[in-house]
């Protein structure tokens, strides 16, 4: 039930991934994704050395003895103190199976990291770039709509029209990320043709998320219009929640702001103190529009054992209707 080439390459049970968030993706919540049958993933930028990162892949399999991987999310050039090459380096030193990598090409580290045998998964929000991606050894590819929280692309397109499209335009397996949170989801995406899906807002809003409880609660009562796309004006299309700090944003894009004037709002480290002290209104905060159809904070467990029971009722279902 479920199987999947994701499955099967991967070694988990559930088609069902957990998007790389930073400052949330640690040991804890990857831990208990991955014990519930889907696969984790430690996101490296929140950590500002290797060995910080080296240290939470200890700790993540101290705490579970499932495949679980690790987030590369690279800037689109090349910048001072660049960690990257030293994630992949750790990532193949401590034999995580896979990595999941986003923004620029990551063709420079494919060698590497399948002579460690590491699997490589590429994050892209257009077929194009997907294309691209497997054209240079990529094992697999996730597309991400335009529902996604974090960051769509700029072409507006939604997961009903990319996932589907990718999938028939690829070869290696496909993930369907953006507006996924339970089965029938799920299913649907199955039905496009991707291999599993990539869930990053609903994994928020659990108990083994570490965000304050002020964000899991705003979550919970939040609708689907209650996020909004910042940073287009600098390329770096971004979906995050409807705050004070994202308004702040998008005053000063239309009154012609340059990146350094934006940094003191969207900056990593305004996001992490938000997250911290619990102001809901600090911080640009990634969020997907699936917001709007979570209505209660659960465990991991609970969570992906409620897209199974809801995944198989529906294929029973779908059973008896084409008969």
């Amino acid at each position: 039930m479920l199987k999947t080439r994701i499955t099967e390459m991967l070694g988990i049970e559930y088609p069902v991934l957990q998007g790389g968030m930073q400052w949330l993706s640690r040991a804890e919540l990857v831990s208990a994704v991955s014990n519930a049958g889907g696969l984790g993933f430690i996101t490296a930028g929140s950590f500002s050395t290797t060995e910080e990162l080296r240290e939470e892949i200890r700790k993540t399999r101290d705490m579970t003895d499932k495949p679980f991987g690790v987030n590369v999310s690279m800037l689109p050039v090349m910048m001072p103190g660049d960690l990257t090459e030293g994630y992949i380096d750790t990532v193949c030193e401590e034999g995580v199976p896979v990595v999941e990598t986003a923004g620029r090409n990551p063709e420079p580290y494919i060698g590497k990291l399948h002579s460690a045998g590491v699997k490589l998964i590429h994050k892209v929000p257009a077929v194009r770039f997907a294309k691209k991606a497997e054209s240079i050894g990529a094992d697999a590819v996730t597309v991400v709509g335009f529902e996604c929280g974090g960051h769509p692309g700029m072409d507006d397109v939604p997961s009903l029209i990319v996932a589907p499209k990718a999938a028939k335009a690829l070869n290696v397996p496909v993930i369907a990320g953006g507006g996924f949170c339970d089965g029938r989801g799920l299913i649907a995406a199955l039905a496009f043709g991707a291999e599993a899906v990539l869930m990053g807002t609903r994994f928020m809003a659990s108990k083994e998320s570490p965000m304050h409880d002020s964000f899991k609660q705003w979550m919970v009562a939040a609708q689907e219009t209650d996020t909004m796309i910042i940073e287009r004006s600098i390329r770096n299309a971004a979906r995050v929640i409807k705050n004070e700090a994202a308004k702040t944003v998008e005053q000063l894009e239309a009154n012609g702001a340059g990146l350094d004037e934006l940094l003191p709002v969207i900056s990593g480290k305004v996001g992490r103190e938000a997250y911290l002290s619990g102001d809901v209104q600090r911080g640009t905060i990634a969020c997907g529009q699936v917001v709007g159809r979570i209505t209660e904070i659960k465990s991991c467990k609970e969570i992906m054992d409620d897209i199974i029971r809801d995944a198989k009722e529906i294929l029973e279902r779908l059973k008896i209707i084409i008969g």
